[in-house]
């Protein structure tokens, strides 16, 4: 185990300095939550800027690519994916076409409806910017074990599926 204090404990320590009553081990796993998800969201935005996307574009390229051949999905299919709106979304597909990195165009089976499809050159992209940012991620779980890297998948798995 670490002893090592960091950030969150200060601030968990000045809680009790001021308000003994209070349990703050929920802060605690939170807070920490919170510092990882800005820290590697940060790293993860300076790799994808790399290739000229942010992370919000990464994600509906990425959702393309893994929905496998013929990597083509409807804008509400990514939007339901992404959790975006459809307003969102028509801003990152207007973004994304305009790169070069897909395309859209008419359904064949709905003439209402629209496809977007990824482009060669979005896929050559997405296949080297996936491989970036595994390497971030990579990078920061090096402090843990294999063993304890699969612990901690395991209670957040659990937890998120708490909340």
């Amino acid at each position: 185990m670490n002893d090592q204090k960091d950030a969150v404990d200060a601030i968990t320590a000045q809680w009790y300095a001021v308000r003994p009553d209070l349990d703050t081990a929920p802060m605690a796993v939170f807070g920490r939550i919170y510092r990882i998800a800005k820290a590697m969201g940060d790293a993860m935005d300076r790799t994808y800027a790399r290739f000229g996307i942010s992370r919000g574009e990464f994600d509906v390229v990425a959702t393309l690519r893994r929905s496998g051949e013929p990597y083509t999905l409807s804008p509400r299919q990514l939007s339901a994916t992404l959790m975006l709106t459809t307003g969102g979304m028509t801003g990152r597909l207007d973004k994304l076409e305009k790169a070069g990195l897909l395309c859209r165009k008419p359904d064949p089976h709905d003439r209402r409806g629209l496809q977007v499809t990824i482009t060669d050159r979005g896929l050559a992209l997405i296949d080297e910017a996936v491989s970036a940012g595994l390497e971030v991620q990579r990078a920061g779980l090096a402090g843990l074990s294999d063993a304890e890297a699969e612990v901690l998948t395991g209670l957040l798995r659990k937890l998120l599926a708490g909340v």
